[in-house]
């Protein structure tokens, strides 16, 4: 991490003390996992019998199996036949010549006690879905693009599923929770609901003109915090130690936008106040004081897990195998579980190594973006709350949202690069009540998240005040390294990992570009849609070149699909239509503009 030198305020001991922690983060990068705030009990949520039993067969048939091609994943989605207790007598009663079972005898009893990945998720047709809705895409006058806009939007269907009645009638042979209204899937190996990826899904259903499915989703968000007090990673037992990023509210307020729907307002409200509770709550609220003396609240992710993830647990066991104690293992997964909650999964941006993955320290990170989603939703609800009457909440949350803006303003703000930036927690105690802000602790490294307030309307408004504010932000964008001839690069390393160089992805594109495009300056809203036409034209080459929409993609040339991480590159794809379907409502695509890669 590059980080200024130490304030001249400081005194003698804040500064030796300044460099020690300097150089500690310099040559010893193990040292660099700050130590967080807000959690001293350090929170682990109970899994299911079900879960530990199928992380067990996940070891079993990694050993068996072997690497190659080997995704942990299918072993945690599969569902039982039959009860839990003969299941696991069953595997226990399977040979294992030199402690592996023979692979004749793994898939004889994956196929006689459990049924296929995905089984208990039926598809579902959509009773909204119109082939071609009226006024579908006003603007896209090309031909091939209207063509390739109604496959992507047919897409729908294809993703749409339903809880199988096996699901809601024997839960506890599932992983899979019994959702109850129909839902829409990412595509692949994501076979189930995920929280985050909901949205940009939305925006592509609006643009669709399917509001009851948009609804349908955010109902079905709703009941998780019913359940269990806040929207979990994803729809599966082994999700509820994590969310994912809050975008929630959002939703709501997009649906509200094009239909008018109080009544479903008035409905999601509540819950929105139990999630707000719970970005809110000790485990994710930390105290920073500013310079002037101001104290502010601001959130960061925090997983209430501490062992390997059940759905990657061979994957996150081989990388803490070179970890020695316990502590510094449960540690590890708590980073690689809270780094699933943020959705970057996996990036330097979380590392203060970028080359070993041991170094992640999310839960000693604030992020710049997940403050401009909880700020979001504090101005949602009190604009939610305003519609029906609650004057109360409304204005309370009104205030929550300045104080939140303001934390942005002093916490993140850097007025060098004209970039917000996620700000590095460094403590000698465990249990430290209110963190002293320094310049240096802020992360200069650039990453598409430092744009991220832009999509915060307020920002926008108050970005115009000052007629050279929105000019600043945007030459910032522009000289930062990560525009490209594809769209916006995720950062400027190339690690490897899914969330860094040269991969772009759908939401990043999507939040930057509807930013700059709301920001009120016609130079902005021009780079933005060069940035949107890029994008539709990486996904179209790929489309037609693959027949699949890809969930990320290279942005260094035109048509390439992204790559890393630890998962195959997947299709489908949720995010990846909503986008591109949003982007062509916003813009359009002029009769004579090519579509083909320039």
């Amino acid at each position: 991490m590059v980080r200024p030198t130490t304030p001249k305020h400081a005194s003698n001991a804040e500064v030796s003390t300044s460099m020690l922690l300097l150089l500690l983060l310099l040559f010893f990068p193990s040292f660099a996992m700050p130590v967080s705030a807000a959690p001293c009990s350090e929170p682990v949520k109970p899994t299911a019998p079900l879960v530990s039993f199928l992380q067990r067969l996940q070891s079993a048939a990694f050993a068996t199996l072997g690497p190659d091609g080997f995704d942990p994943k299918l072993y945690v989605d599969i569902p039982l036949k039959t009860d839990l207790a003969a299941t696991e007598e069953a595997f226990a009663r399977l040979p294992r010549p030199g402690g592996v079972i023979p692979v004749s005898d793994l898939e004889r009893f994956l196929g006689d006690y459990f049924g296929k990945a995905g089984s208990d998720l039926v598809h579902a047709e959509p009773a909204d879905f119109v082939a071609e809705p009226e006024g579908f895409l006003p603007k896209v006058e090309n031909p091939k693009v209207r063509a390739w806009a109604l496959e992507v939007h047919s897409l729908w269907k294809n993703l749409s599923r339903r809880v199988s009645d096996e699901v809601r009638e024997r839960p506890e042979q599932h992983t899979l929770l019994p959702l109850p209204w129909p839902v829409v899937v990412p595509g692949s190996r994501f076979r189930e609901v995920y929280y985050w990826d909901s949205y940009w899904i939305i925006r592509g259903l609006l643009a669709s003109k399917m509001y009851d499915t948009a609804k349908s989703i955010v109902n079905n968000l709703i009941s998780l915090i019913e359940i269990y007090g806040y929207v979990l990673n994803g729809a599966r037992t082994h999700y509820s130690n994590r969310s994912q990023p809050p975008l929630l509210s959002s939703m709501v307020f997009e649906i509200y936008m094009r239909t008018g729907d109080l009544a479903f307002v008035k409905k999601s409200l509540p819950s929105l106040l139990k999630e707000h509770s719970f970005w809110n709550s000790a485990i994710h609220k930390v105290i920073i004081q500013d310079l002037q003396g101001c104290k502010h609240s601001v959130s960061h992710y925090y997983a209430m897990w501490n062992k390997p993830r059940p759905e990657s647990a061979t994957i996150d066991e081989e990388s803490a195998s070179n970890l020695t104690t316990a502590s510094q293992k449960e540690n590890f997964y708590r980073q690689v579980a809270s780094t699933a909650e943020s959705g970057w999964d996996f990036s330097s941006r979380w590392m203060s190594n970028s080359s070993d993955l041991t170094t992640l320290a999310t839960t000693s990170i604030i992020p710049v973006d997940l403050n401009a989603f909880i700020y979001k939703m504090e101005l949602d609800i009190a604009f939610f709350a305003k519609l029906i009457g609650d004057n109360s909440t409304s204005e309370k949350f009104l205030a929550a949202s300045k104080a939140r803006q303001a934390a942005i303003k002093s916490i993140f703000w850097n007025s060098e690069m004209e970039q917000w930036l996620d700000y590095w927690l460094i403590s000698k105690s465990n249990c430290e009540e209110v963190y002293q802000w320094e310049a240096h602790y802020q992360n200069r490294n650039i990453f598409a998240s430092n744009f991220i307030p832009l999509w915060i309307e307020t920002y926008n408004t108050d970005l115009c005040k000052d007629g050279t504010m929105v000019e600043k932000v945007l030459k910032s964008l522009q000289s930062s390294g990560l525009l490209h001839v594809a769209g916006i690069a995720t950062s400027l390393s190339n690690t490897g990992q899914q969330w860094d160089f040269p991969n772009g992805w759908a939401p990043l594109q999507h939040m930057i570009v509807e930013g700059l495009t709301k920001s009120g300056s016609k130079e902005a809203k021009s780079v933005a849609e060069d940035i949107a036409i890029r994008w539709i034209r990486t996904n179209y080459a790929a489309y037609m070149k693959t027949g699949a929409m890809h969930e990320k993609y290279d942005v260094e040339a035109c048509g390439k699909i992204g790559g890393g991480g630890e998962y195959k590159p997947q299709t489908g794809f949720g995010w990846s239509n909503g986008v591109v379907l949003a982007f062509l409502e916003e813009f359009g695509w002029p009769r004579d503009r090519e579509i083909e890669c320039q």
